[in-house]
């Protein structure tokens, strides 16, 4: 975990794509898109159908990690409506533990809108905490501090001939990306239009290392 200050506020950023503020002993993850395998299984295309259990492992191990009491899940949960509806009895279980033992938000995005009921915990479009809004997707025209998700940032460098792609974090004076936490997500170029446009002005992809956090000016 590697400090990130952001908005008068002190976080630890997770190399596993997920954001801790202990001051809310709060962990914030975004766009975890449970039952992605799923649906594209209904659709002919077989991937892996172990991503829901692979992301809670995930979420499991970080709450225990880092102590948090919250969860603040910043949209796109699950990956379409009928998401929470497939879900393995075991997984469902395992999740429901979750959303029973901690104060768990689930925010609203554009891939989960439509799902019925939510695994215990509470929905809500967005939120504000310490002054900072917490929604799905960014908004450029807002002003204020704001978290979010939506874009599955990742950095995508050519080193000494070998091209790396690694989950990382987008941030400016107000605003900041998380990556996607789920175990199938993609990702877009941190250095995207649609992201920079988000971002704003002095916008910079984050990557948490052992003992720090490098910082990648996206010009």
């Amino acid at each position: 975990m590697v400090p990130l200050s952001f908005a008068g506020q002190e976080f630890l950023a997770l190399p596993e794509a997920a954001l801790y503020w202990p001051a809310q002993k709060a962990l914030l993850v975004a766009d975890l898109h449970f039952e992605k395998a799923s649906w594209f299984a209904r659709f002919g295309q077989f991937l892996p159908p172990h991503d829901s259990a692979a992301t809670l492992d995930l979420i499991e191990m970080l709450v225990a990690r880092t102590g948090a009491r919250r969860v603040w899940s910043l949209g796109d949960s699950f990956h379409d409506a009928d998401g929470a509806a497939r879900l393995d009895r075991r997984s469902r279980d395992r999740l429901g533990a979750l959303t029973a033992g901690l104060d768990w938000v689930w925010i609203t995005g554009n891939h989960d809108a439509g799902v019925a009921a939510m695994p215990g915990g509470r929905r809500v479009a967005e939120a504000e905490v310490a002054g900072i809004r917490l929604r799905h997707e960014a908004d450029p025209a807002d002003p204020a501090p704001e978290i979010s998700g939506h874009f599955h940032p990742k950095l995508r460098l050519s080193l000494r001939g070998r091209h790396v792609s690694r989950r990382c974090f987008v941030g400016s004076a107000t605003k900041l990306i998380l990556p996607a936490l789920g175990a199938l997500t993609g990702g877009l170029d941190a250095g995207h239009g649609e992201i920079r446009r988000a971002v704003g002005p002095g916008a910079a992809a984050l990557v948490p290392v052992a003992d720090r956090l490098l910082r990648f000016p996206l010009a």
